[in-house]
């Protein structure tokens, strides 16, 4: 049998030390982030990530995400020029195939889930 993985108080969880953010189109942006759980065949990966304020580019070609908005702002730009901000407490899906930006305006933390098919 197997057991369940608790995790208490994500917004205040150690992270990685934080390194440049490798797709930041922003001077200094940088991220970190603490891997939770791992699927055995590797296809699903919990963790939680913060990243300072910046814009970087971001898709997923090759998989799929959920965040949840633990803390700080951030505003989501589309390929089609649509905007949406989101805060702490909202969630966001990223489909396999999504693409556009992310505008952290306030140093932000999320808990994320990522399937690779």
């Amino acid at each position: 049998m197997k057991d369940i993985v608790t995790i208490t108080d994500l917004k205040q969880l150690a992270l990685s030390i934080p390194s440049p953010k490798p797709t930041s189109r922003t001077n200094g942006q940088v991220e970190s982030n603490a891997p939770i759980w791992t699927s055995e065949d590797g296809a699903v990966r919990v963790g939680v990530w913060e990243c300072t304020p910046g814009v970087f580019t971001a898709d997923r070609t090759g998989n799929s995400e959920i965040c949840y908005i633990l803390s700080g702002l951030v505003e989501m730009r589309h390929v089609d020029g649509r905007v949406e901000r989101l805060g702490a407490g909202d969630s966001l899906i990223l489909p396999k195939g999504w693409a556009g930006e992310w505008n952290i305006i306030e140093t932000t933390r999320k808990m994320y889930v990522t399937h690779t098919p």
